[in-house]
Formats: structure tokens, sequence, C-alpha cells
């Protein structure tokens, strides 16, 4: 963003100058100590032959040393300045370069978090905007009907609703991704991981039988520290997207284990999959990846991924994902243990 090149140049101008403020300090107060130690210096061999007597053969040369002791002071004075003035250009450039580089470093955060923020809210206006649209075809055309009888107007009216409903879902789905990005404080608890899990899987369990998808799990219980709540969303949002995703009569894989301090839990299923190009932003809002993981199919809005990212790190774990399109996924999600 051409702002930010602009707010990354003032940085660096500000930065140099400050850093050339000192050098050239720095510089200033070493010309006048070495210079007044190179005329000290100097001086002696002056002083010592004035203290001579004027019929002292050494004597007659005392005006051809002060003459080079003058050479030499002002010499010595001009190679110092140019080392110094050298130095302060060296400086300039190297300092020019990383400040431009930290200023960058510095406005990168802030730079990301406005684009993203400007992503989501031309994605949001975009995915608010196609049910009204749909809504505002459909009356229209209805209006211009003269003919229009209670079984269209029923039918429309049917239409709209379900169009409300996607408006509904889509609220819903933004205010609880909000909730979880701006939550800071949590009630946390020990909670019992299978139980979690077995809640999750009781909220999603009608969807895998309409599936004829099996769950298979393989893990003892282990205590973690956490929110019911979110913690039981977290699991429902990638069961759910498991089950969107995997075929009918498959199976998907739940299981976990102890690793140091954090467990790792692992949701594998025999889906899709995702491709290569799509990994890196799987967990982004509003991202959906090819056709075989789009709305008209899954229903989705692409917030859940998002929302169990936010999740996770307010339990301060992490969430990742390995796929291979065609081969299914598994997702890992790391919590630290009680």
């Amino acid at each position: 963003m051409s702002i930010f090149r602009s707010a990354s140049f003032k940085l660096t101008v500000f930065y140099v100058l400050i850093v050339m403020i000192i050098s050239v300090s720095f510089s200033v107060v070493v010309y006048q100590i070495s210079s007044n130690e190179i005329g000290t210096c100097m001086n002696r061999p002056a002083l010592y032959i004035k203290g001579l007597s004027n019929d002292n053969p050494i004597r007659s040369l005392a005006n051809e040393l002060e003459r080079m002791r003058g050479e030499q002071i002002g010499q010595s004075r001009n190679h110092l300045l140019t080392n110094l003035i050298n130095f302060n250009l060296l400086i300039l450039v190297l300092s020019s370069v990383a400040s431009y580089f930290f200023a960058r470093r510095a406005l990168r955060p802030i730079e990301e978090m406005m684009e993203a923020q400007s992503r989501f809210t031309a994605d949001a206006s975009h995915e608010l905007k196609t049910p009204l649209t749909a809504m505002k075809s459909e009356i229209e055309v209805s209006l211009r009907d003269k003919k229009l009888g209670s079984a269209q107007a029923k039918k429309l009216l049917v239409s709209n609703l379900e169009e409300i409903g996607k408006l509904e879902n889509l609220s819903s789905a933004l205010l609880e991704l909000a909730r979880y990005e701006n939550k800071s404080e949590k009630n946390l608890e020990a909670l019992s991981l299978s139980e979690v899990l077995t809640s999750a899987f009781e909220k999603v369990e009608k969807f895998a039988k309409a599936k004829n998808i099996e769950f298979e799990t393989d893990f003892s219980d282990l205590k973690v520290r956490a929110d019911m709540q979110s913690l039981t969303e977290l699991f429902v949002v990638l069961f759910d997207n498991s089950i969107k995703y995997s075929p009918v009569k498959s199976k998907i894989t739940v299981s976990y284990k102890k690793e140091m301090r954090h467990v790792e839990i692992k949701i594998k299923d025999e889906g899709a999959g995702i491709k290569k190009e799509d990994l890196p932003h799987i967990f982004d809002r509003f991202y959906r990846a090819d056709a075989s993981r789009n709305k008209a199919q899954s229903g989705g809005y692409g917030l859940g991924l998002a929302i169990a990212k936010s999740i996770v790190e307010l339990h301060g774990g992490t969430i990742s994902v390995s796929s291979k399109a065609g081969k299914g996924s598994i997702f890992t999600v790391k919590l630290p243990l009680l």
C-alpha cells in the first residue's frame, strides 16, 4: 500500500536523522580531542628548542622545525577530518539501509492487519450482498407478475425465508468469530479431553450417520486446562468439516497423544483433500478452496476453520493441516496439558 511506503520513508528519514545527529556529535568531540592531542604532542619539540641557548647550533633549526611542525599539525588534522567525514558517509549509507529495513519491519504487522481488515470488509460485504440480491430480484420479478397467485407468493416467501436463514447464519458466524478474536480473558478449568471430544461428537453424530461415516477413536483420558464451551465448539467445527468433505461410507479417525507439556490431537478423514496451493490459506476468513469445497456443496461461508484457529490460539495452542488432493486431510491440534 502506498500509504505504508510513504510512512516507511518518513520513518527511515527519522531514524537516519537520529543516527546522524549522534554520529556527527560524536565525530565533533573526537575531532576536538584528537586535534588537541596532536597539538600537544607537536608542541613538545618546540618547547625543548626554545629552552636552548642562542649560541646552540640546534637553535638555528628552530624556525625550520616550527614551519614543519605547523605543516604536520595541519596535515594530521586534515587527515583526521577526512577520515571522520568518510566514516560519517559510511554511517549514513549503512544507517539508511538498516533504517528502511527496520521501518518496514515495524510497519509490516500494521500493514498486514489493515490489509486483512480490508479483505474482511470486502468479503463480508460480498457474502451479505449475495442473499440480499437474490431476495430483491425474486421480489421485483414477482411484483411485475400481475397474475401472481397465492401459491407463487408462498413459494416466494419460502425462498426469501431461506435467504434470511443464510443471512442469519452468516451474522452468527461473524459475531462468533469476533467474540473469539477479541476475547482476551477466558474461564479455564480442568477438563477431561475425552469428555470434550465425546460432547463434540454427539453434536455432529446425526450428520455422520446420514452419510454412514464411521468415527474411530484411539485415546486414553488426559486433562487439559480449557473452556468447555469453546473447546467443544472447536472440535464440532473440525468434525463437521471432516464429515462435509468425506465420501459416503468412509471413516474419520480421532486420536491424541501426550508430548512433553502438550497434547496432540489428530483428526484424519478420507475426503477430497486440499490442494497444496490452498493449504496456506485454509484458516483465512471467508477462504474457500476449489469447487470441491465451495459454499454450494458445503453450505458454509469459509468461517469455520477461522473460528477454530481463534479458539486454539485463545487456549495457547496451535492448529495445522496436512493434506493431498484426493487423499484426505489430517488436522492437528496442540493444546497445553494441565
